[in-house]
């Protein structure tokens, strides 16, 4: 398996330091500036073996299937990914896999890259550079530390600063314990460096709609709760990153489309439809129903994931499946 590091295009977004250290040029754009975020974006689970190796080839697989049916992009390292509970070798490689593809599909790349102190976060960040197909740096608000308002904003100002791609903020509160309100996540969204923000706030509330409704220039919400797909963008946003979309990804995309061409009537129901299985496939904690979706359908040799996850019941991996069948 070829290695992302062996990549050749060493040109960055920012037009900062490649990978081998060369400065860009003095007129380079500004971070985050021009990149769309508009579409679904898969966070990608990592495939074992049953000998709990990491599964490359399969990685590569569903990489390419949910390319196929139509999704803008990838994620590598997000909470899907399992990232946590890889070793730092493991992640390189599911990077590497992950840059690959994009490379050769032509489609957006974003890595997390998360930690709740900002000088681990910004060494993440900055490592980021050895893979020049990055576009994007997925980055929680920081967890656990439970900073104010100001100390999130000084914490993506410093981020964006040194990053070496454009930051998607992931503002997941029931997972961070630092819940953002929308003037926050506002002036987040207008520092330079800042593109979007992943918004899985556990529902549409007034925050949500109040961001929406009066968002920064070049800056883009993408649905982070798959539920709430449907009415996130039926309130204008650009997309979705979305852990359900490995299964049926054509339909999110068909979703999505269905909305931006203002089609209410084929957007209704799928929407709906599309939100019973994404409840299924979170019955239990992620990813471990869409693992044993995948496993059941062949994509992926096992539906392992690891401790302290557990692999999803019987009774769990059918119900997702009966909702797929639906479709």
């Amino acid at each position: 398996m070829a290695m992302a590091e062996n990549i050749t295009d060493t040109t960055h977004p920012t037009g900062k330091a490649d990978a081998t250290g060369t400065s860009g040029t003095a007129d380079a754009p500004v971070p985050g500036a021009g990149l769309s975020l508009r579409g679904v974006h898969v966070p990608l689970v990592t495939p074992f073996t049953r000998a709990g190796d990491v599964a490359a080839e399969a990685l590569e697989a569903l990489a390419h299937e949910v390319l196929d049916g139509g999704a803008a992009g990838i994620v590598a390292l997000g909470t899907t990914s399992e990232a946590a509970m890889l070793d730092e070798a493991e992640r390189d490689l599911v990077t590497g896999v992950c840059a690959r593809v994009c490379e050769e599909r032509g489609a957006l790349l974003t890595v997390g890259a998360r930690a709740s102190g900002t000088g681990a976060a910004e060494a993440s960040l900055v490592r980021l550079a050895r893979w020049p197909r990055a576009r994007a740096a997925l980055v929680t608000v920081p967890p656990f530390v439970c900073p104010s308002s100001a100390g999130v904003l000084a914490h993506f100002a410093r981020l964006a600063e040194v990053g070496p791609v454009p930051l998607i903020v992931y503002h997941v509160p029931h997972r961070t314990g630092r819940s953002l309100d929308a003037a926050t996540l506002r002036a987040l969204g207008s520092l330079d460096g800042v593109a979007g923000v992943k918004y899985a706030g556990g529902s549409v509330g007034q925050d949500a709609v109040a961001l929406l409704g009066d968002l920064p220039a070049g800056f883009e919400v993408l649905a982070g709760d798959d539920a709430y797909l449907s009415p996130m963008l039926a309130l204008g946003a650009a997309g979705g990153i979305l852990a359900s979309a490995h299964l049926a990804t054509a339909r999110f995309v068909e979703l999505a489309s269905a909305w931006e061409a203002g089609d209410v009537a084929r957007a209704r129901p799928l929407g709906h439809a599309l939100a019973r299985l994404s409840a299924a496939v979170f019955a239990e904690p992620n990813p471990a129903v869409v693992k044993g979706v995948l496993h059941a359908r062949g994509r992926i040799p096992s539906p392992g994931v690891r401790l302290p996850l557990l692999p999803a019941s019987g009774a769990s991996v059918s119900a997702a499946l009966g909702r797929l069948a639906e479709l």
